[in-house]
């Protein structure tokens, strides 16, 4: 380790919610100074050019393929992948082939991830045994193993008594639950939102209303219980309503949206699009549109990735029979610019969403540029413009909605723990 100087940089400090030029030291894993004015020598500069200098991104959000998937995505090509999109921490969801449901499984991944990926690599735990909505996991266990948070996915518990307990015991804990508005019923087996566009497709749809029943539902859960809960996607503005009442009568409760519903709408699916197949799936234009407004209200707190591979096989299917998601991580920094191109959002508005307010929620030091803050940094130029080619991504599976799309923003550089990982 060594005291390097970011010299005449475009500082990004969500915190202070400043945009200005000057430059940031970083003595060994930390931030040691910053400032506007004439610069200390340093045994080694790293001359900016003008780019801009942000706290890395947490990404609360992803999915990786081990264990069970390595196929799909393993620990070495999700970092690199990370790494390469400026995500200086991989929160990792737990719904992989063997759910991360015990204190063993845990272990096993965040070990894995310290070996073989270059970012810092945290994760989450289900909320009941095998996502089966059955049996409490052993809540206590996996926070003293280092579990962020606790969240069965997709598969929305149908037992409210078996939920009412989890929420009671990790409120008892100060556990995070993480829950996926959806009314299950409703949303089983949806691969696109009702409307005309549906009809016209021809495709099976859920309406938007099944999300405002299932965060309805946890709302009310979360009322009786106390208990701290954060929703991992709120893409419609009928959910909304919900969301503001919980806020204003003081519940501890955050929300966040993937970078595809920010920017994507239902008729991007275009003629049966699979790699426009998302979970939820992608809103009309006018929700999109209403979720950009709640990300700049601040009623919205998080961006993510929700970083989903799928191999060939699973994607190349009819649009029905196509699983769902995409990957993310290296897209979601110039999908996300997309916003501040379009003059929706500022650049520290941005990274408050992607950096600092998940590192917040999760309990973790990252998402600032203050003095004693760990040096996990991203230095991007917010203007240079590239198409993607998704067989030049680092991930092993290539489902991304981006391909061959016009964007804006290039990472020169990442660090993490002021070491380069990347650049």
């Amino acid at each position: 380790m060594t005291t390097t100087l970011f010299d005449n940089a475009r500082l990004i400090d969500p915190e202070t919610g400043t945009d200005v030029p000057g430059w940031l030291l970083v003595d060994g894993s930390t931030i040691a100074a910053r400032g506007t004015d004439a610069p200390p020598d340093a045994p080694h500069v790293i001359d900016c050019a003008g780019a801009c200098l942000a706290p890395g991104i947490v990404d609360m959000g992803v999915k990786l393929g081990e264990p069970g998937e390595r196929h799909k995505e393993s620990f070495k090509t999700g970092g690199r992948a990370a790494a390469a999109g400026g995500v200086t921490t991989v929160v990792m969801r737990p719904d992989t082939l063997t759910p991360i449901d015990s204190p063993e499984v845990l272990e096993f991944v965040l070990r894995r991830g310290r070996e073989a990926a270059p970012v810092n690599m945290a994760a989450m735990a289900t909320l009941t045994r095998a996502r089966e909505g059955r049996e409490m996991t052993e809540i206590g266990f996996l926070l003293d193993a280092g579990a962020l948070a606790f969240t069965d996915g997709d598969r929305v518990c149908r037992d409210t008594r078996v939920l009412i307990r989890c929420l009671t015991y990790a409120r008892g804990l100060g556990a995070l639950v993480i829950g996926h508005p959806q009314e299950p019923q409703l949303s089983a087996g949806a691969g696109i939102t009702s409307g005309k566009f549906a009809t016209l497709r021809g495709l099976p749809a859920v309406s938007p209303m099944a999300e405002r029943m299932g965060l309805e539902r946890d709302l009310a859960l979360v009322e009786m219980t106390g208990a701290r809960y954060h929703a991992d996607q709120i893409t419609t503005a009928c959910a909304l309503p919900a969301l503001r009442r919980a806020r204003e009568a003081g519940l501890d409760v955050t929300a966040g949206i993937s970078i595809h519903h920010l920017t994507l709408n239902t008729l991007d699916v275009g003629d049966y699009r699979s790699f426009f197949k998302l979970k939820p799936p992608l809103r009309h234009e006018e929700d999109r549109a209403a979720m950009v407004e709640a990300l700049r209200d601040g009623l919205i707190d998080v961006i993510c990735s929700m970083h989903t591979p799928q191999d060939e096989e699973s994607k190349r299917l009819p649009f029905e029979e196509a699983a769902s998601g995409a990957v993310g991580l290296e897209t979601l920094l110039p999908a996300a610019l997309r916003l501040y191109h379009s003059g929706d959002m500022d650049l520290p508005g941005l990274f408050r969403a992607l950096s600092l307010n998940p590192a917040r929620r999760l309990g973790l030091p990252g998402g600032q540029l203050s003095v004693g803050a760990p040096a996990d940094l991203v230095l991007f130029d917010p203007d240079a413009p590239f198409v993607l080619d998704r067989f030049t991504l680092h991930s092993k599976s290539k489902n991304t909605p981006f391909d061959g799309a016009r964007l804006q923003g290039r990472v020169r550089g990442t660090w993490v723990g002021g070491y380069r990982v990347f650049g």
